[in-house]
């Protein structure tokens, strides 16, 4: 078993407050929305997107090793544009990993937009060394699909005010 902790982060041309209630607090209609072509659904499965909701992110076939992830919201500051949440069923668990927990932060910039900070812990299964070239990809992924975000409300700058 080995821990580990990988972490993104990229500047956006978006104010934080924006990329917050679209990618956060409306992650559910946005996401399948925007991204079409990676999320079919995103469900609230148990409460009302607050502390301790537990959500169903359904992946496209062919684009994930996996259909689904189920999270679970552990954190949600939406002053300091914080969201904490944890893997609990899918994706990789079970796979690859046996934890995996997320830390999202959003910090807003005097010359505008915002710094996404994307931060994963996570615990390997036993016997299961991390691949460095997964982790590439999955930043890469994640990279691009920020950028269709940027795109889509700097396209619609009347949204998610």
């Amino acid at each position: 078993m080995v821990s580990g902790t990988s972490t993104t982060e990229e500047v956006v041309q978006v104010e934080a407050r924006r990329l917050w209630n679209a990618t956060t607090k409306d992650s559910h209609n946005f996401l399948p929305k925007v991204l079409p072509e990676v999320f079919t659904s995103v469900t609230l499965l148990e409460g009302d997107g607050g502390v301790g909701t537990v959500k169903q992110l359904n992946f496209t076939p062919g684009k994930r090793d996996f259909s689904f992830i189920k999270e679970r919201v552990d954190e949600l500051d939406q002053e300091n544009f914080v969201y904490k949440y944890t893997a609990i069923e899918g994706g990789p668990l079970g796979k690859q990993l046996s934890s995996a927990c997320f830390e999202v932060k959003l910090v807003p910039r005097k010359e505008g937009g915002c710094v996404a900070r994307w931060t994963c812990n996570y615990e390997t299964l036993p016997g299961v060394q991390p691949d460095e070239g997964k982790l590439k990809e999955i930043k890469e992924d994640s990279f691009g699909m920020l950028k269709k975000v940027e795109q889509y409300l700097q396209s619609n700058p009347n949204l998610y005010c």
